[in-house]
C-alpha cells in the first residue's frame, strides 16, 4: 500500500479530538487509509444496507453493539446518528473515540455543523500526491502520462488502464451520489454538463453560457456546479482580492481535482493524444493547481490560493496566500525554460512589492533552475514547503 502523506496529521488529531472525519472525493483511498492508520479500530460501513437499518431504526442500540473506538464510513447515510455519538461522547468525554468517513462533502459537513461542532477535527483526502507516487516508485515516466492516467489509488493498486477504470467511476459517482443528493429527470443531460465543464477547464467561469450549452437553467447549472464542488470532482479558483488600483476580473476559474477523470471526460484513449490537445496546456495547469490544493488538504490546511487577471488580459495562473508572504506562480505545459515565461510575473511584481525570492514558473521540464527573475521548478518537484 502506498503510505498516505496526511496519515500522521489524522493519528495527531485523533490524539486530541473525540471525533475525526475524513472527506473527500469517492474512491481515493480513505477506507484503505483509515484501516492502516488504525488498525486497532472496528470498521463498519453504511453502505452496507443491513447495517445502515440497523444505525437508522436503532441508533443508540448500534453505537452499543459497535462500542468504539469505530470507523464509521459513508456516515453521511445515517444522519441521524450523530445526535446519538454527540451524546455518547459528551458522556465519555475521550479522545479517538471516533473517526468519520464519508464521499460527499455536504452532507457530512451539514450534519457535523447541526451535531458535533466543536468536537471533531475535519480532513481531506484526494487521490494520490506527485510526492506519493514518487516514494512508491509509481509516478508514470512521462508528464503525459500522468497527466492521462491521474492518481486515484485503484488504477495504481489494481493497475487498471484510465479508459477502462473512469467511464465505470463516473457512472458509479452518478448512481450514488448524484442520485443520492439531488432528484435529477435526465441523467445523460447531468453527464453533457459534467463534459461541458471538462471543456472549459483553466477558463473563467461563464455560468449562463455553459446552461445554455447544456440545455439547463442557469440556477439548475448553479446546482450542478455545488454539487460537483460537494463530492469533490471539480472545484473553483476565485481571483485575487486586491485591486492594486487595477480593474480585475472578477469571475472564478474552473478546475478540476484530477486529470484522468479531465481526460476521459474529454474523451482521450491514449497519453499519446495529449501531445497534441488543444487543451494540453490547460490541462497541465490544471495538474499544478490540484497538486497544490492536495498538498494543503495532506497537511490539515484549508488552501489560500487564488489567480490574477486585470482587463488587459494580463494574469498570474497562481497565487499562494501564507500569512503575510504572497507567491506567485506561473504555469507553462513546455518542457523548455524560457526567461519570458517571467514577463506578466515581473508586471505583477512592479505594482505588488512581492519578492523575487517568491516568484516561480512551473513547467513541464524534468530540471529545477534559479534566474535573476525567479525561479524554474519542474513539475516532478512541485512542493509548497520548498517554495
Amino acid at each position: 500500500m502506498i503510505a498516505r502523506i496526511i496519515g500522521d496529521k489524522i493519528k495527531f488529531l485523533a490524539s486530541k479530538y473525540p471525533v475525526v472525519t475524513l472527506t473527500g472525493t469517492r474512491q481515493c483511498g480513505k477506507s484503505t487509509l483509515l484501516k492502516s492508520e488504525f488498525p486497532n479500530y472496528r470498521y463498519v460501513s453504511l453502505e452496507d444496507l443491513d447495517l445502515r437499518m440497523m444505525a437508522k431504526d436503532d441508533p443508540r442500540g448500534f453505537l452499543e453493539n459497535f462500542a468504539y473506538p469505530l470507523i464509521i464510513d459513508e456516515a453521511q447515510n445515517v444522519p441521524e446518528l450523530f445526535s446519538y455519538i454527540q451524546t455518547k461522547v459528551d458522556d465519555e468525554n475521550e479522545t479517538g473515540m471516533y473517526i468519520l468517513s464519508g464521499s460527499h462533502n455536504f452532507l457530512l459537513l451539514q450534519t457535523i455543523s447541526q451535531s458535533l461542532a466543536g468536537r471533531t477535527a475535519v480532513l481531506k483526502l484526494a487521490p494520490f500526491s506527485i510526492a506519493e507516487l514518487q516514494s512508491a516508485n509509481l509516478l508514470p515516466e512521462t508528464l503525459n502520462k500522468f497527466l492521462y492516467t491521474g492518481a486515484y489509488p485503484r488504477i495504481y493498486d489494481k493497475q487498471i488502464e484510465p479508459k477502462d477504470f473512469y467511464p465505470h467511476y463516473i457512472q458509479t459517482y452518478i448512481d450514488r451520489d448524484i442520485r443520492t443528493i439531488r432528484e435529477i429527470s435526465n441523467l445523460s443531460r447531468f453527464v453533457r454538463f459534467l463534459k461541458l465543464c471538462a471543456a472549459r477547464t483553466g477558463q473563467l467561469l461563464n455560468t449562463a453560457s455553459l446552461a445554455n450549452e447544456a440545455e439547463i437553467s442557469v440556477p439548475t447549472a448553479n446546482a450542478w456546479l455545488s454539487l460537483l464542488e460537494s463530492s469533490y470532482v471539480l472545484f473553483l479558483l476565485k481571483p485575487y482580492h486586491k485591486n492594486f488600483n487595477k480593474r480585475l476580473i472578477k469571475s472564478p476559474k474552473l478546475y478540476f481535482y484530477d486529470t484522468g477523470l479531465l481526460s476521459s471526460l474529454l474523451g482521450l484513449e491514449s497519453s499519446e493524444q495529449l501531445a497534441t490537445h488543444y487543451l494540453r496546456g490547460e490541462i497541465f495547469e490544471n495538474m499544478v493547481i490540484a497538486e497544490i490544493v492536495k498538498q494543503h488538504f495532506f497537511v490539515g490546511k484549508e488552501p489560500q490560493i487564488y489567480f490574477w487577471r486585470d482587463s488587459n488580459q494580463n494574469e498570474v495562473d497562481l497565487l499562494i496566500e501564507n500569512g503575510t508572504k504572497l507567491q506567485a506562480i506561473e504555469i507553462k505545459s513546455s518542457a523548455t525554460m524560457r526567461n519570458d515565461f517571467f514577463n506578466t510575473l515581473q508586471l505583477f511584481q512592479s505594482f505588488s512589492g512581492i519578492h523575487t525570492e517568491n516568484v516561480f514558473v512551473v513547467y513541464g521540464g524534468n530540471t529545477d533552475f534559479t534566474t535573476q527573475q525567479g525561479k524554474f521548478i519542474s513539475w516532478e518537484n512541485l512542493q509548497i514547503s520548498k517554495l
